[in-house]
């Protein structure tokens, strides 16, 4: 077990199934690298995956400690943790990763944990977009942001930005679900402040 995640209150198991005894999480060329006192994850066309290839669910994020942390906080949603995947895209969604995961898990359950703020917002649309084979410009134009695809486009302000928003204004049902922690950014920032508690 690794001392540092056991701090934060990852349990064994979680440990396990995420298969962690460093904190070092390949992207094929690229890694992320957790400690105590920083968090370097990168901005690659590569991917992090980890869990079930027979999976009923795939769960998205940003990186793979942040994977770490929503199901040590979402533990109880999920009685089978063996039915499973994460997938973690790095920085920023690439064309390459999405079509992937389209072409991979695309008759899997998908649900989108990025942060609750602005950038995840619109990462959660990229990735909806990519997965459902749509391409999505996005242009920032304070106090909104534009929202291009091949035939139309629409602004939305950035206060009222979501995933929800986005599919209704441009007529899509993506089914897909999205989890935000309420009071922080990100899970992992929420998992290191109980952490501290």
């Amino acid at each position: 077990m690794n001392p540092i995640l056991t701090e934060l209150g990852v349990s064994e198991e979680l440990q396990a199934f995420f298969q962690v005894t460093d904190l070092v999480f390949s992207y094929g060329q690229d890694t992320e690298c957790f400690g105590e006192n920083f968090h370097r994850v990168p901005a690659t066309s590569n991917l992090w995956v980890a869990g079930n290839d027979l999976t009923t669910e795939v769960v998205i994020t940003h990186s793979a400690m942040e994977a770490i942390a929503y199901l040590t906080l979402n533990r109880h949603r999920y009685p089978r943790i063996d039915t499973l995947s994460f997938i973690a895209i790095g920085n920023l969604p690439h064309e390459g990763q999405l079509q992937w995961i389209r072409s991979g898990w695309l008759k899997k359950k998908h649900t989108l944990v990025f942060g609750n703020n602005l950038l995840g917002r619109l990462a959660d649309i990229k990735v909806a977009a990519g997965l459902a084979d749509r391409q999505v410009r996005l242009y920032w134009n304070s106090p909104h942001i534009r929202i291009e695809t091949e035939n139309s486009h629409h602004e939305l302000t950035m206060d009222n930005l979501s995933l929800n928003v986005f599919e209704k204004a441009f007529g899509i049902r993506s089914g897909i679900r999205t989890y935000k922690p309420i009071k922080f950014d990100t899970f992992l920032d929420q998992l290191k402040h109980n952490g501290k508690q």
